[in-house]
């Protein structure tokens, strides 16, 4: 079992999490926000880079040194080069020349700026790579924006690739963030020019599959490029996903898979988003002719890629930690999507099901009216992994008074209507609370004042938007004790200004502060729900 995670300082500009050992007090002593903030620890402390790294890569050193990943092996003898990208990859890169030894010749990885002061002052050493590394580290990509420092790292990962032969092995580690650490624009289009498009992709709601189709297009090292550009060498690339599903081609935007986006797809999403008129000349240039490489290799077979870890992985431990708590608790889905205020209806009537549930009222009609309302949005919702049918069956036959968890991962996605600052994890939560205060005017109002509700919704790299929070806390009563600040909950959502409503409401109290983790496999989401104490 994962260890829990030492306590998060609720201050603004907290650094990065640190394992430690042993247990939480007395689960029955804690209140549900300790509890949430354990079962994230837990679930961001088993897909930290180096208990991964080491479970995947082994280096057999009888007979023929060679690297042994899963069912394949690849000799070895000072032939090898490492590349990385993602938010993942420091540590991931500390590990892997620990194990690879004087077998590593060079090494070049593009990871987030101020990573390295963040586990500096976390004390997190194991992190770091060791004095007269082989391995060039440069940071960029403030703000999960590709930027200078991140094209000039792409610049060197290509030329690295680029100079290799048939005798090389090119070990690629990539993590959540990589699309941004590895900018490298298909002339003649600038990085200024790309990154507007993006920016307005996203703006409007596009998914993480449309944004990286649109990425690869205009990449010369996305969708297979930096496996084409080390061709002939062999390429093993170790992949921490941060997409849902675990998809190779569209994690980091596929930089070692076979993708020939095409130019109608392209121009599809562009329309389906109004952008068309607005694109730079250079984009247009791009998107009108070929986006393969013809001078490529004409298969794949000198690349393996393998899935490390996962959202998954992580919800397994928090419900691991949960259940240790004393919670009966469910995994809905690793693969929760759709628009915020979409997702926030789905928990705020998940919510309301399990009080209704658990109060012992027998047969009851209004949780039926709303078992009906939860299966219908979550079939518009199409949520892979998501059975409610089979999960609302067991909830309904829970023991009056049950603790209950219900944990989620994914990655929605916000459409921008104001110029506020936040992430989409700010933004759930203070949309769940809504919901929930929207709820207790209802018939439901009755059951739900007799539970004790906590809603946490956070991104496992610590970084949700551009802000220095993962994510956030919610409850029930927020929305009222708001209101008492001063602070209008429907107002900041309309200007999609959730870090700032969270700032000021108690202080950042309800704020997940943990400083850059040092991982990244989505978000993660977890609801609290027991009986309020007589």
């Amino acid at each position: 079992m994962t260890s829990a995670l030492k306590a998060l300082p609720n201050i603004h500009g907290a650094c990065m999490i640190s394992a430690c050992r042993g247990q939480p007090s007395h689960p029955r002593s804690m209140s549900l926000w300790e509890h949430g903030l354990h079962l994230f620890r837990s679930a961001v402390g088993v897909v930290l880079p180096a208990p991964m790294l080491r479970r995947a890569l082994v280096l057999k050193t009888d007979g023929c040194p060679r690297l042994v990943v899963k069912d394949r092996a690849f000799p070895v003898k000072r032939n090898l080069y490492l590349v990385g990208f993602g938010k993942a990859v420091l540590g991931m890169a500390a590990v892997a020349e620990e194990i690879l030894g004087d077998h590593l010749i060079q090494g070049v990885v593009s990871v987030p700026h101020g990573i390295r002061a963040c586990l500096q002052q976390a004390g997190m050493e194991e992190m770091f790579l060791k004095p007269h590394s082989r391995i060039q580290v440069i940071e960029g990509a403030k703000h999960n924006l590709p930027d200078r420092e991140a094209l000039r790292a792409a610049s060197m990962i290509r030329e690295l690739a680029e100079g290799l032969t048939a005798d090389d092995l090119l070990l690629v580690l990539i993590s959540g963030g990589g699309s941004a650490l590895l900018p490298a624009p298909t002339p003649p289009i600038l990085l200024e020019e790309k990154e507007k498009v993006t920016k307005l992709l996203a703006s409007r709601g596009a998914t993480i599959q449309e944004l990286n189709t649109i990425r690869k297009a205009l990449s010369l090292l996305k969708g297979g490029g930096l496996a084409r550009a080390a061709y002939p060498a062999q390429v093993l690339s170790l992949i921490l996903s941060d997409v849902i599903g675990n998809p190779v081609d569209i994690i980091a935007s596929g930089p070692t898979v076979y993708s020939s986006p095409s130019v109608q797809g392209c121009l599809q999403i562009m329309t389906k988003y109004n952008l068309m008129s607005t694109l730079p000349r250079s984009v247009e240039t791009v998107l009108s002719s070929s986006v393969s490489d013809p001078s490529g290799p004409k298969d794949y077979s000198h690349v393996y890629n393998v899935v490390i870890g996962s959202n998954s992985l992580a919800l397994e431990e928090a419900k691991h930690q949960a259940e240790d708590l004393g919670y009966w608790t469910l995994i809905l889905s690793a693969g929760v999507c759709g628009e915020v205020s979409r997702v926030a209806k789905l928990y705020s009537q998940l919510i309301q099901f399990v009080c209704l549930s658990t109060a012992g009222l027998g047969e009851d009609p209004l949780r039926d009216q709303v078992r009906g309302d939860l299966l219908k949005l979550a079939a518009e919702l199409e949520i892979p992994g998501l059975n409610l049918v089979d999960s609302l069956k067991a909830l309904q036959g829970l023991e009056s008074e049950r603790w209950v968890c219900l944990l989620a991962g994914g990655e929605t996605t916000v459409q921008l209507q104001g110029n506020g600052k936040g992430g989409r994890n700010q933004e759930l939560a203070l949309q769940v609370a809504l919901e929930l205060h929207r709820a207790k005017a209802t018939g439901a109002g009755y059951v739900l004042g007799k539970c004790e509700v906590l809603f946490l919704s956070g991104g496992t790299d610590g970084q949700d938007g551009p802000t220095e929070a993962a994510g956030a806390f919610s409850s029930q009563e927020l929305v009222d004790k708001a209101a008492q600040e001063g602070l209008d909950v429907e107002t900041f959502l309309s200007n999609n200004d959730s870090y700032t409503f969270f700032s000021k409401f108690r202080n950042g109290h309800h704020l997940l502060l943990t400083g850059l983790t040092g991982t990244n496999v989505m978000d993660i989401q977890a609801i609290l729900i027991r009986a309020r104490n007589r």
